[in-house]
């Protein structure tokens, strides 16, 4: 699998802005191959429905099919990249780049919410209910800042992600790092 998908055309981030589109690549990712009956299974959708997505997504260049793991009867499909990522100032340049890129970041943090919402401490052993959480900090930085601590932040869960690999106790995690400034009041 691929590091990163980077897009800078607003009709490609729009693909995977649609909701479905966006768990089928998300359980994609995190739980390897599938077909179209699996993930319908797993998103409550028909597998008919999952099917037009999932080659949606084909057809832009999220997944391909998975040539390890064939099924007879039925394609199956595996991510191409870890991440999909895109220039927020560069999609911005038009009214449809600022749409996709305000779509996909209500997205994300609609899954934030729903992953939020769905924690229940009391199935976490207490070393996980402590760890767990989310932060909000407010700090004065630069632009260059607010990039710099995006960049260093995700060399830091690399270098951890390697070293945890495979140890016990180790579990996916999700993880959101965002910076937007702060609006002042009147």
């Amino acid at each position: 699998m691929e590091d990163r998908y980077k897009i800078s055309d607003p009709q490609v981030l729009k693909v995977v802005a649609h909701p479905l589109r966006a768990r089928l690549l998300g359980l994609l990712r995190a739980e390897g191959p599938g077909t179209a009956s699996e993930l319908g299974r797993k998103v409550s959708e028909s597998s008919g429905s999952t099917s037009y997505h999932l080659r949606e997504l084909f057809k832009h260049g999220f997944i391909e099919e998975d040539p390890e793991r064939r099924d007879g009867r039925e394609r199956r499909w595996r991510a191409r990249h870890r991440y999909t990522s895109w220039n927020n100032r560069e999609l911005a340049d038009t009214p449809e780049g600022r749409e996709t890129v305000r779509a996909m970041r209500l997205l994300q943090a609609g899954l934030l919410a729903q992953i939020a919402e769905g924690f229940d401490e009391s199935e976490w052993s207490p070393a996980w209910v402590e760890a767990a959480g989310l932060s909000d900090h407010i700090f004065e930085l630069s632009p260059e800042a607010l990039r710099e601590f995006a960049a260093r932040t995700e060399e830091l869960l690399e270098e951890l992600a390697a070293r945890d690999a495979g140890a016990p106790g180790a579990r996916q995690v999700h993880l959101w790092v965002g910076g937007f400034p702060r609006v002042s009041a009147p």
